[in-house]
Formats: C-alpha cells, sequence, structure tokens
C-alpha cells in the first residue's frame, strides 16, 4: 500500500486527534502578535528621536509580526485557531484590518484554493502560472517579460500592491459602481427599493451583501486608523515605517505561499485524474525554516498537513507532523536557502502534470530541434 493510500485510510483518525481548536493557545498567539505589534509603534516613535536606521531596524520586525498577523488571520478564516466561529469571525476581523485585507472575502477565495489544490487548470496560483502551449505561443519579448514579472525582486512591490492597493480599489471600484447602479435603477424604477435595486447588482468584487458590508467595515476601519495615527505621529513617519513593514509583510507571504506549491516537478493536474490527497503529498511543500521563523509565520511551513486537513490549527502542524512522517517521504523538502530556485518553477507542464521552470522548458525544446 502507498504512503498515500495509507494517509488516506488514517486521515479521519489524523483530524479527530489534531482536529480540535484549543482557545488558550489561540488567545496566547494572539497576544504574543497584538502587544508586540502596540509596543513596536511606540519604538516607532522612540527610535525615530535617536537615529532613522534604529526605524528602519523596527519596521523591519514589524514587518515579521504583520506577517504572523496575516498567517493567524489565515487562520481564523479556516475556523480553527479557536473553538467557536464568533471568535475566529471577530479575531479574523481584527487581524484582517491589521494586515489591510478584508478577511472574510478572502477566506472565500482561500477556500477555493484548498478545494482545487492542485488542479491547475482551476486555480493558477499567485503568480497566475502559464501552461507551457501558452507560454510556447508568446513572443521572445512577452516570455522575457512573464519571467520578469514572477522574479523574487519584485515582491516588496507586489506585497504593496496585494496588501495595500487592490484592497481598497476594488472597494472604492465596487463601491462606486454600485452607487451608480442604484441611481440609475431608482431613476428608472422609483417604486422599488433602494436595497432591492442594491440586490441586483453584479460585481466581480463580492458575491453577497455580507462580504460587501465586510469589505466596507474593514477599509473603514483600517482608513480611520490611518488618520489617528497620522494624527498621533504625523504621515510622514507612520506611512513611511506602514508602507515599508506591510510591503515586506506580504513580500514573504506571497513568496512562502508560492513555493509551497511551486517547486520542483510538483504534482499539477488537470481536471481529468485529479486527487485532492495526492495534491496535498506531492503538490505541496514543506518548508524547512528555522525555529523563529515557524514562528512568526504560525507553522504555515508545514503546508502539507495543512493541506490534508484545514481543521488541524497551527499549533498542532508540527506534531501531526512528527507523529505521521514515516509515511511523507513522498513530500517535497525545501530549504529556506533553497527558496530563490524553487521560485524558478513557474510553467504548468500539462502532459507530464508537473510544474517545471523556464530552463527546462528550453532544454526539451533545444533537445526536440524547435530552438
Amino acid at each position: 500500500m502507498s504512503s498515500i493510500e495509507r494517509i488516506k485510510q488514517l486521515k479521519r483518525s489524523i483530524i479527530a486527534r489534531r482536529g480540535k481548536p484549543d482557545n488558550g493557545k489561540g488567545f496566547t498567539q494572539v497576544l504574543t502578535t497584538l502587544v508586540p505589534l502596540s509596543v513596536l509603534w511606540w519604538g516607532v516613535v522612540w527610535s525615530a528621536a535617536v537615529s532613522y536606521w534604529l526605524t528602519a531596524g523596527v519596521a523591519l520586525l514589524m514587518s515579521l509580526f504583520l506577517l504572523r498577523a496575516f498567517a493567524l488571520m489565515h487562520d481564523c478564516g479556516h475556523g480553527s485557531l479557536f473553538r467557536t466561529a464568533r471568535l475566529n469571525r471577530m479575531f479574523g476581523f481584527v487581524f484582517g484590518v491589521i494586515s489591510g485585507m478584508p478577511q472574510y472575502v478572502w477566506s472565500k477565495h482561500h477556500a477555493y484554493h484548498h478545494a482545487t489544490n492542485g488542479n491547475w487548470s482551476k486555480f493558477r496560483g499567485p503568480l497566475d502560472v502559464a501552461s507551457v502551449d501558452e507560454f510556447q505561443v508568446l513572443s521572445d519579448k512577452q516570455q522575457r517579460t512573464y519571467e520578469c514579472a514572477r522574479h523574487i525582486g519584485l515582491a516588496p512591490f507586489a506585497g504593496f500592491v496585494y496588501l495595500v492597493i487592490n484592497p481598497r480599489l476594488t472597494w472604492l471600484k465596487g463601491s462606486i459602481g454600485l452607487v451608480g447602479h442604484i441611481v440609475k435603477k431608482k431613476i428608472a424604477q422609483p417604486g422599488k427599493s433602494i436595497r432591492a435595486h442594491a440586490a441586483e447588482f453584479e460585481t466581480l468584487y463580492w458575491t453577497s451583501a455580507q462580504e460587501y458590508w465586510h469589505m466596507f467595515w474593514n477599509n473603514i476601519v483600517l482608513l480611520s486608523g490611518w488618520a489617528v495615527m497620522c494624527l498621533l505621529i504625523g504621515p510622514a513617519l507612520f506611512f513611511a515605517v506602514y508602507l515599508v513593514s506591510v510591503s515586506l509583510a506580504g513580500a514573504a507571504g506571497i513568496v512562502l505561499f508560492t513555493v509551497q506549491h511551486n517547486f520542483r516537478h510538483a504534482y499539477a493536474s488537470s481536471d481529468e485524474g485529479w486527487a485532492y490527497d495526492t495534491a496535498a503529498i506531492q503538490g505541496t511543500s514543506f518548508l524547512i525554516l528555522p525555529g523563529w521563523l515557524n514562528w512568526f509565520t504560525a507553522n504555515i511551513a508545514y503546508h502539507h498537513i495543512h493541506h490534508l486537513s484545514v481543521r488541524i490549527p497551527n499549533y498542532f502542524l508540527a506534531k501531526c507532523h512528527d507523529e505521521f512522517a514515516h509515511l511523507l517521504s513522498d513530500v517535497t523538502r525545501i530549504k529556506l536557502s533553497e527558496i530563490p530556485q524553487a521560485l524558478k518553477y513557474i510553467l504548468w507542464d500539462t502532459r507530464a502534470r508537473r510544474i517545471i521552470s523556464i530552463a527546462e522548458y528550453r532544454q526539451h525544446e533545444r533537445q526536440a530541434g524547435y530552438i
């Protein structure tokens, strides 16, 4: 019997043993994130009066705590940080504001990733990976652009756009469209209620009134927080530290998430033959990170366990891995120093059903006599 078949048999018992959140551990993780973040903002003000180099060090440390806040927001979205849905919703919203991301809406999109993990015809990852056939028809210039746009050096810019720009822009664009729709419809059908007109509005940015109002309050609370911090410490100091720390946290998050599914010959199926558990083992990596970084990332390095079941809290992932390590030999291990190399695997070979690098693609083309 293969290790994957064995894991399938044991999965229910694994979840039964490790899939029960502990409120005490959840509150401990919340406190060890929110309290240091508050202290670090005090440190920003203090350090700015001493040396801007010291302020830069505080901002770097803050980015690690913001990365942790995002990881805990992620767990709240899965309902695995606390036992109750109420606590997960409440702290998910708080961490969403801190991270700059509307947590409820984000968690819906993230759930789709989990439901389709390893099925690259359904989800192409944060880098929007092209298939070999799609890449092949691009011009030389387009191929170079595709490769450069996915370079690790652009990760901080991607983090800035992902956490600072996109959540604000999509809310504003969607809200303007909603208001325009309501005004136009109210003129045409004055007897119909505003709520009824709003219910008819369709957009790519939300799928329900609940999602919209979550986006609304996330942005209102965040923008209000920006205004208060500008009044307290000044807009120049606040935005200099905030934008740098958030962008670095977003960069780290994007890189870590990407290499957990983009690596040498990662499992990459289409609809036909796709298997959820096989994708968790052969299409999800195990990042070998130092203990301090595992702490800041809330053990997301044990991503293969997380994809076996989202119900296992982050504080039990390592123990679960250790207990069943003998069944996890097929999981690809990636060291911290190997992450830049793993990020070069940005093409989906639909025939071989795996992720390959552009260098590998070009080698195959040369061997076939095409280039």
